[in-house]
């Protein structure tokens, strides 16, 4: 080592010195310089700045004094000299910083690694001197011996963690802890070695190729880093070569590049190729540092490869019943290639069923997919023939000489026979019939026929849900058509029925027919007066005055439209009190033809109206308009109507109508509750029910026994109560009386006393009064006779004379008038007859 000492000029305040350590070339020459100073008053930031220059200064003056020095103290001349000027080349090239040092990084010594020295122009060399280390890693990373200034690093120093650090060095006086000196800073560089692999960060890494590349085609690029510092020397230096995957890829040693390096790959041959790069620094020489990677390659697929029919016959078959859109079967044209390279198209370019089928391409877009395009026919045509081409979609312009990329193949396609329905020569049928025509009337003939070739006969029928009233008939062999009962337009104006027809050998096979019967309109109803056929007219009326507009409707409908004939009827033409004016709009007007009205003369008058329509044949009809005398006001709002007023007086308020319902209510209340009253009141009152109450109560539950009616109750009971069972005399044929004596209840000094037969029966009267009159139980036997079910479904209704006193009305035999012919005379006898009826117009 050579010690270098640089001076400053007798005026500066201060003295640097600057010891370096030099290292062979070899080794990655560097120089550690330590700095010493030596301060006799304050060294000034100005100074520091000044070193450098001074230091290049002053170094032309050392090296030539290095040369003047006697070979004896520098060595061999020559030597020296080649060594010399091979220096002193290096140290101009690489220029001189004072105020850095550098250290190699990974050092493993045991002890603390030395890197340099920090002296003061003031250190007398007494202790009196302290340095003091500060900055980046000072305490932690780098020690400073306090008395001596030695730097040393305590830790394992990494490049690629820091590469620098940067410190500060002051000199304080020990006792007084006074600084000597500015504090000065100075940098530490981390000498790099080369400890990192290169490392492919992205791997392992995928790529794809198109198959049948030529060779240099470029694959991927690869890239390595290496963490080494890639200014010196070579340990960031990398070279790229390939492991695995020869003949097929190779690798650029300076870029990296994979490429592909044998031509004609084909994919369906091999697709997927495993590629190891390796990555080496120091320049791929001997001794470096080397990391690899994976590239999986895959080599994508291009169209060169023709599509092939596996057979060059299909065979398929349908029924004949597949409906239009049925898949017959599917073909494939297999293609080595994958992808868009092996979409196929399918077309039928020749044979007899091009109309017939039809064919497309799957989802996939590989299968071949043939449906039915027209119905099918088995005795018409039973089998067909398809030429079908299938031809890639996709086609390479590079690879058209491996062509053509499309092929034929041949379908034959046989249709299977069916058993079918019956078939209708229409799909539906129209009716117009008259709803005047004749029962049996021939509305249409409806013809079906088997299509296979059996040909078996064909059956008709009507669908009953599409003909519920029973309308028409239809004969089983012939198809035809008929009514059975009369048709009504008015009633029902369309029916649509269904017509059935059915194979005689197999009743599976139906088929339907829809026939449509339109009702044509024919005049047969006559028109009738509408709205309400009342009217009335005030007594102040004036002659001329409109009381009553009448209109009529028609339930026919003729094509011209509705036209009516107003009159009135021929009794009543010469009408003295009203009028008609038909108003040619199908609307007429009731006039007046008098003034002077009066409710006491007459309350009510009868119109007979005439009304005729225009269609052939003419109906008519005669309604009767009922015309009322009311007392009106002013404005000619009715007051009254004789003793029911035809129409509630325009002044009666809601409150007056409330009230009177209300006491209509109250009314109907009392009625009902009198009525419940009286029925309880009737009702027997019976304590003991298992008690006999049946002793004396003749039972009639049916009743019509003619002159047996009068013989259910004997009276011989009641002359002898002990022998009656035994001498019950002439009874009812069709039920017992349920007769039971009761003499054991009865003291025998009542019932013996006396002489003869009345004493006898008196006796047991008074016996039974006087039981029943102790009894408060006991319910009157004597001659009670209950009729439990009588009247019910007679015209006449009951005809018993019960209750018939509860009236206290003379009996009406009025209703005789309503039981027919048969009572007609009795009517005329005991009916009455008003003779005050007043004229009906």
């Amino acid at each position: 080592m050579q010690l270098i000492t640089a001076q400053r000029k007798p005026s500066s305040r201060a003295s640097v010195q600057v010891s370096c350590r030099h290292q062979p070339e070899e080794e990655g020459e560097k120089e550690n310089c330590s700095l010493s100073r030596k301060t006799t008053q304050s060294f000034t930031m100005r100074d520091q700045l000044h070193l450098g220059v001074v230091a290049r200064t002053l170094l032309p003056l050392v090296l030539c004094t290095l040369t003047l020095l006697p070979h004896s103290i520098l060595g061999n001349p020559s030597e020296r000299d080649n060594v010399g000027s091979t220096a002193l080349l290096q140290r101009v090239k690489r220029g001189w910083v004072w105020n850095q040092f550098f250290v190699l990084e990974e050092y493993t010594g045991l002890e603390p690694l030395y890197i340099g020295k920090l002296h003061s122009d003031m250190d007398k060399g007494d202790g009196s001197i302290k340095y003091i280390l500060s900055g980046e890693g000072a305490g932690t990373t780098f020690t400073i011996d306090d008395s001596t200034g030695d730097i040393h690093a305590i830790q394992r120093l990494d490049r690629e963690v820091k590469s620098q650090y940067a410190l500060r060095a002051q000199a304080r006086n020990r006792l007084t802890d006074r600084p000597l000196e500015p504090e000065s800073e100075f940098i530490v560089k981390i000498q790099d070695i080369n400890d990192n692999e290169p490392k492919f960060l992205d791997g392992p890494y995928v790529a794809s190729v198109p198959e049948m590349s030529n060779i240099g085609t470029s694959v991927i690029q690869l890239t390595a880093t290496d963490a080494d510092d890639p200014t010196y020397g070579n340990s960031a230096r990398v070279v790229y070569s390939i492991l695995e995957g020869q003949p097929y890829f190779s690798v650029d040693a300076k870029t990296g590049v994979v490429r592909v390096s044998l031509a004609d790959m084909d994919r369906e041959t091999r697709e997927n190729y495993t590629v190891v790069i390796q990555a080496k620094d120091m320049g791929g020489q001997l001794g470096g540092l080397a990391g690899t990677t994976t590239v999986n390659i895959t080599l994508s697929d291009v169209n060169d490869n023709p599509p092939m029919f596996d057979q060059r016959l299909y065979q398929m078959s349908i029924p004949e019943s597949a409906p239009v859109g049925s898949v017959v079967g599917r073909i494939w044209a297999k293609d080595r290639d994958i992808g868009v390279s092996a979409e196929m198209k399918y077309s039928i370019i020749d044979g007899d069923g091009r109309d017939t089928f039809d064919i497309s391409t799957d989802p996939t877009n590989l299968f071949g997919i043939i449906t039915v395009k027209k119905p099918l026919n088995f005795e018409v045509k039973p089998s067909y023939t398809l030429k079908i081409e299938g031809a890639n979609t996709h086609l390479d312009p590079a690879y058209r000489h491996r062509g053509p990329f499309k092929d034929v193949t041949i379908v034959h396609v046989s249709v299977e026979d069916v058993d079918e329905p019956p078939l209708f020569d229409l799909h539906a049928y129209y009716v117009e019939l008259p709803e005047d025509a004749d029962i049996g009337t021939l509305l249409k003939t409806v013809s079906a026929r088997d299509p296979d070739a059996a040909n078996n006969t064909v059956r008709y029928s009507i669908e009953r849900s599409t003909d519920p009233d029973k309308y028409f008939y239809i004969e089983i062999t012939s198809g035809s058509l008929m009514t059975v009962r009369s048709l009504d337009r008015e009633e029902v104006s369309w029916h649509n029925i269904t017509v059935l027809a059915m194979e005689m050998n197999n009743p599976t096979q139906i088929a339907s027919v829809s026939v449509n019967v339109k009702i044509l309109d024919v005049n047969d109803n006559p028109p009738l007066l509408t709205h309400y056929l009342e009217a009335y007219v005030c007594e102040n009326a004036k002659a001329g005055q409109l009381i009553q507009t009448v209109t009529a409707v028609d339930p026919d409908e003729p094509l011209s439209g509705h036209h009516f004939y107003y009159s009135l009827a021929p009794e009543a033409a010469n009408n003295p009190n009203f009028t008609l004016r038909d108003n040619q709009d199908n609307t007429a007007w009731i006039l007046t033809r008098r003034f002077g009205w009066s409710q006491q003369d007459q309350t009510v008058f009868y119109l007979p109206i005439f009304v005729s329509d225009s269609e052939q044949p003419v109906q008519t009809s005669t309604s009767t308009l009922t015309i009322r005398v009311c007392s009106c006001d002013q404005e000619g709002n009715v007051m009254s109507c004789n003793a029911e007023a035809y129409s509630l007086p325009t002044s009666l308020s809601r409150g007056a109508l409330i009230a009177i319902l209300a006491c209509i209510f109250v009314l109907l209340v009392m009625i009902l509750l009198m009525l419940s009253l009286r029925t309880h009141r009737k009702k027997p009152y019976l304590c003991d029910e298992e008690e006999n109450v049946h002793e004396n109560i003749v039972r009639y539950d049916d009743e019509g026994g003619g002159e047996e009616d009068t013989e259910a109750f004997d009276i011989a009971a009641m002359w002898n109560p002990r022998e009656a069972h035994h001498h019950l005399g002439k009874m009812r044929q069709d039920m017992l009386p349920e007769i039971e004596s009761l003499s054991r209840y009865v003291p025998q000094a009542c019932v013996m006393g006396g002489g003869g037969g009345d004493s006898n029966v008196h006796g047991y009267v008074l016996a039974k009064l006087l039981e029943a009159d102790v009894d408060p139980c006991a319910p009157p036997y004597d001659s009670l006779q209950t009729y439990a079910y009588e009247g019910e479904g007679s015209v006449a209704e009951s005809l018993s004379s019960l209750q018939s006193g509860n009236s206290n009305t003379d009996h009406e035999y009025d209703y005789l008038n309503d039981w027919g012919p048969r009572f007609k005379k009795l009517a005329e006898m005991y009916g009455v007859l008003d003779t005050n009826t007043p004229p009906m117009w």
